[in-house]
């Protein structure tokens, strides 16, 4: 087991093609013992392709790599026993109680009878299910369900634990507590790769790595991210014809995107001193009144948007020259 500091999971230049169809290319970053990594990018990028090599499910096309220690490409079967796995479907078998989908859990992981019992204590302890050992999982709400899930995913003891949107479907409040467990295991010094689409939970993270079009896009803190990847400014225009505004900025010379943010439009800009005068005068020119028109720090959201549009932004212009 890596001890502490150490590389939970490394990979180099990993890369899957299916036929001629490239699906994740050169692929390399490390995750450390303890650390909670974000793992983000739009349906299609590579996420799945790559967290399923990473699981020994799918072998790599090239590249090298290892999890919990052992080599992707010749120890698939010893990183399943040394990993863990929640999807973003509730996996768990509704039919069962909370103690019966445990028991079952402990013996698909084959748990020694001296330590199954232990196990099943602390896992009903962790997800606060105690009092409902004798519920049917089919009466559960879905908090619940997915703590379960995590419960179940953690009884042998994982180095490695994957969550695939492990909120999805979850209310807000329950988010919250689930993620209050997930930073209680990485104290422990369980590692935690997990895929999310929510940029709230991306802040979470204490590292984050955008995967786009099968190609690491970024890989950074949250903070890095927002302060020295993000190279435009993020200029917020409160109005109440937020639609409007949002179509008519969109297509200003110097504005590299505008989109709706709740009742504001944020407006990527190549320029603030040229861009803000450019917005409140065609804003005004329009008869579209706006409360505030100021420059505001990047969300996690705003550096996505503009990391995947530099880099459509760079493939057409190779296109271009190719063509």
């Amino acid at each position: 087991m890596p001890g502490p500091g150490e590389t939970a999971v490394a990979v180099r230049g990993l890369t899957r093609k299916f036929g001629e169809f490239v699906a994740v290319r050169e692929v390399s970053f490390s995750v450390r013992k303890g650390e909670i990594f974000g793992f983000l990018g739009p349906n299609g990028a590579g996420k799945s392709t790559t967290i399923r090599m990473l699981c020994g499910l799918l072998a790599p096309s090239a590249g090298e790599g290892t999890v919990a220690g052992f080599d992707l490409r010749t120890e698939g079967e010893k990183i399943k026993q040394h990993i863990g796995y929640m999807s973003q479907r509730f996996s768990l078998y509704d039919d069962l109680t909370v103690e019966e989908n445990i028991d079952f859990y402990g013996g698909i992981y084959r748990i020694p009878p001296e330590r199954k019992t232990a196990r099943k204590g602390w896992v009903l302890e962790m997800t606060g299910l105690s009092a409902h050992r004798g519920a049917r999982t089919a009466h559960l709400p879905a908090g619940y369900k997915q703590q379960l899930a995590l419960g179940c995913a953690l009884l042998h003891e994982p180095q490695v634990l994957f969550l695939d949107e492990p909120t999805s479907g979850v209310d807000p409040i329950r988010r919250r507590e689930f993620w209050d467990l997930i930073y209680g295991l990485a104290g422990m010094g369980v590692t935690v790769f997990v895929t999310t689409h929510y940029m709230d939970e991306a802040e979470y993270c204490d590292r984050l790595c955008l995967i786009y079009r099968g190609e690491l896009a970024a890989l950074g803190t949250p903070e890095e991210l927002k302060t020295r990847r993000m190279k435009e400014a993020v200029i917020e225009v409160r109005t109440g014809r937020s639609q409007e505004a949002a179509e008519l900025l969109g297509g200003l010379p110097g504005v590299r995107g505008a989109a709706l943010f709740g009742q504001a439009v944020h407006v990527v800009v190549e320029d603030e001193g040229e861009a803000v005068p450019r917005v409140r005068a065609t804003l005004e020119g329009a008869g579209i009144p706006a409360d505030r028109i100021e420059r505001i720090p990047p969300s996690l959201e705003d550096v996505f948007v503009s990391l995947v549009e530099e880099r459509d932004r760079r493939e057409e212009a190779v296109r271009e020259v190719r063509g």
